[in-house]
């Protein structure tokens, strides 16, 4: 992976304020020194050796329940899907979702209890504890603090509150954001949104930060940090990068960047994203000739691994709403859940669930995609549970 402008920056600065703090401190007794140094090994080695029992732990967890799930309950455990209405709830929970994500109609009119109430039902009708999630972004996506039951405010956009009190007002507002909806039961924000946008005329402006790069980049670490420090997952969205290109939602987006473009720009909010902790990321369905000319970016094997190879990413990716016009109107030789799977991709949000688990489900049993595969995956989406307490 090449080394963007970013981290050379940080190196730079690490490593400048290192020398300045050492041209400050007083010259020290030799012995005095060797001792203080065996004891700083001796504590970083500690928080290693706990850090590595912690990982091996969730690892051990993880692989233990994957060999216990059946096909079924793995096949499922792939969907993050749109929250049925209650006459569709026992027929959804039969198939064993990783995730519901909650949209305005499953707030509507709704206290606070019944939202905590709907969530608790949910989740104890599930064999394994579900992700439940929601698009919380601020200014115009906010599906839950919308609801003057729940929120006494709208949560406000990036840019706005960049605009109020910079990036110490995200940090306090993510914060505050995070525990509103954990309180609900609601453990995945499906934010921030990493794409660079600095044209006001380009779809995704008001949804972004509206600003270069590295500015960007920024206020992607200071999102990332302080959900993690909250106690709720992140997930970058919408990677490549979304750009200038149009709304996906009703149709095809292609962009004609060249991948410079992308290396030096719209790759750099979601590295920084990455070294920040994020545990997931959503991929966009807009085609992206640089990279793959034929599939949609969500759907494409070469664009999952610039992801996981050139930008090292490790945790769960997903597509975006394989429901959107985008992928309807692309013609593949699979459907769009077996092609996304095939391509690496972890996740899949659908709204259309009972038809998407059962082709799925088929080309597990006929062979299309190998139980391997399907494994690889499953395993990625139990250690994020456990690692975030999502599984106990």
């Amino acid at each position: 992976m090449k080394k963007y402008n970013l981290t050379i920056l940080i190196f730079i600065m690490i490593m400048l304020f290192a020398f300045t703090s050492c041209s400050k401190n007083p010259v020290k007794d030799n012995n005095q020194t060797e001792e203080n140094n065996n004891n700083n090994n001796n504590s970083n080695n500690g928080n290693d050796n706990n850090k590595n029992e912690v990982i091996d732990k969730i690892e051990e967890q993880a692989l233990n329940k994957l060999k216990e799930m059946t096909i079924e309950e793995k096949v499922g455990q792939l969907f993050l899907v749109r929250c049925p209405l209650k006459d569709q709830l026992d027929l959804f929970m039969s198939m064993n979702p990783g995730g519901f994500i909650l949209f305005g109609r499953d707030f509507t009119d709704k206290t606070e209890e019944n939202v905590i109430d709907d969530i608790k039902l949910y989740q104890s009708k599930s064999n394994i504890p579900m992700v439940i999630g929601v698009d919380e972004e601020g200014g115009t996506v906010v599906r839950a603090s919308s609801n003057r039951n729940l929120s006494e405010y709208t949560f406000k956009s990036p840019q706005e509150l960049y605009k109020l009190g910079g990036f110490e007002e995200i940090y306090s507002d993510t914060i505050k954001k995070s525990n509103f909806l954990l309180n609900l039961g609601i453990n995945l924000n499906l934010a921030p949104v990493a794409d660079v946008s600095v044209n006001e005329a380009d779809f995704i402006n008001e949804r972004s930060f509206g600003a270069n790069a590295l500015q960007t980049s920024k206020y992607v670490k200071t999102v990332v940090k302080a959900m993690n420090e909250a106690g709720i997952s992140s997930t970058l969205k919408h990677f490549p990068g979304y750009g200038n290109n149009v709304d996906t939602h009703t149709g095809s987006a292609v962009d004609k960047r060249t991948y410079e473009d992308f290396v030096t720009n719209d790759f750099l909010p979601f590295e920084s994203g990455i070294k920040s902790g994020t545990q997931t990321i959503l991929v966009s369905h807009n085609i992206v000739e640089s990279m793959d000319k034929e599939y949609a970016a969500s759907l494409s094997k070469k664009v999952i691994n610039i992801l996981r190879h050139d930008l090292e990413f490790k945790g769960v990716i997903m597509t975006d709403d394989l429901s959107m016009g985008a992928v309807q109107q692309l013609k593949n030789v699979h459907e769009p859940e077996v092609t996304a799977v095939l391509a690496g991709e972890d996740m899949l949000i659908v709204t259309d669930f009972e038809k998407s688990y059962n082709t799925l489900l088929n080309a597990v049993k006929s062979k299309v995609i190998s139980i391997e595969r399907i494994d690889e995956s499953v395993l990625r989406i139990l250690k994020w549970k456990y690692a975030t307490k999502i599984i106990n």
